[in-house]
């Protein structure tokens, strides 16, 4: 009988422990972190990098620690094309990606690098956050993307190895540009050779005279020192590189509804927080450039930049039936509105 006891308490005491290890385990699942690689292609000094981190910060915070953010900045995992492909079987998980690099997985994102298609910030905002950027980002999904928010690297300026202030000036110029034929067409119109160059090896080629001109955002300009070989900026606007803010959607299905919720929403809320510092920072920027005194900045009349918003305007009509007319006049009608209200 004493030992029937004792075996009998043996069993309950094994139980006992099997049942601790078990919630112990549990709770060890529970605790664990899930990794985010989060690419973006400019230094840590840049509006991009702040909103990274403040993407880094609402994750952390709203999930208690449970999704661990790594941010590689200045492309550190491959250039924006090569990220993208990774994303898309889960080895990289969030990015903003310029519209450009993206149009060859999404068509209708060539709209946003339509040549003097924003008049200004406050509508180009008001559009991207508007039902018809969404349906632009939710274009993404068939080619493995969530697309989550637009943040941006801002309006486009032109920089050359002499000065431009008429569309003839480009003519026979070898121009710089991302892989896009959109944008490749854009300088076609202005009877310039256009030459797809990777990001990261502009200066370079530049430099080495492989092309005269480039267009970039401020940002990219400094950040990237394409001033150290370039011989003058134009402040034109005449184009606007918008990014957008993906997820790996083979990485995304695989969390629960919530948590696809919360990432969503630091999406948009980071990047409304990048836009602002890409503005506040950006005629700093500028002085910058103009303080190093290698790079004289012309300031476009008028005049001149509608002169190159007219010899540019064939693009529109060239690319509306690979964007789709119906959404290019939805925009084109979104942005009138839009403009109405101001």
């Amino acid at each position: 009988m004493m030992f029937r006891q004792i075996s009998l308490a043996a069993r309950q005491f094994r139980s006992a422990g099997v049942a601790a290890a078990a919630v112990l385990l549990a709770g060890t699942s529970v605790q664990a972190q899930s990794v985010l690689k989060f690419h973006h292609d400019l230094p840590e000094d840049s509006a991009q990098h702040l909103g990274a981190q403040r993407f880094e910060e609402l994750v952390e915070e709203r999930t208690g620690g449970a999704i661990d953010i790594q941010i590689f900045a200045n492309n550190a995992l491959g250039d924006d094309v090569e990220v993208a492909q990774q994303m898309q079987f889960g080895a990289v998980h969030a990015a903003p990606i310029p519209t450009a690099k993206l149009s060859n997985f999404s068509a209708s994102l060539q709209l946003i690098d339509l040549p003097f298609l924003f008049p200004s910030r406050e509508i180009t905002y008001g559009f991207l956050d508007s039902e018809v950027g969404q349906e632009i980002l939710d274009d993404l999904s068939a080619s493995g993307f969530v697309g989550a928010s637009f943040w941006e690297s801002g309006f486009k300026q032109l920089t050359c190895n002499h000065p431009v202030k008429s569309p003839g000036d480009l003519q026979g110029r070898k121009v710089r540009v991302m892989e896009s034929p959109l944008l490749i067409a854009q300088f076609e119109e202005l009877g310039a050779t256009a030459i797809p160059v990777a990001f990261s090896e502009t200066y370079s080629a530049l430099q080495q005279g492989v092309v005269e001109c480039q267009e970039n955002p401020i940002v990219s300009i400094l950040k990237m020192k394409f001033y150290e070989v370039q011989d003058d900026l134009m402040v034109s606007n005449h184009g606007y590189l918008g990014t957008a803010f993906i997820f790996s959607k083979t990485w995304f299905d695989t969390l629960d509804a919530e948590t696809q919720e919360i990432l969503l929403e630091a999406a948009k809320e980071a990047g409304a927080y990048q836009r602002e510092q890409s503005a506040e920072l950006q005629e700093d920027y500028l002085q910058q450039i103009r303080d190093a005194g290698t790079t004289e900045i012309v300031e476009l009349s008028p005049d001149e930049v509608a002169a190159f918003s007219e010899a540019m305007k064939p693009v529109h009509a060239r690319f509306a039936e690979r964007i789709g007319q119906d959404l290019l006049d939805r925009t084109y009608a979104k942005i009138e509105e839009l403009g109405a209200t101001q």
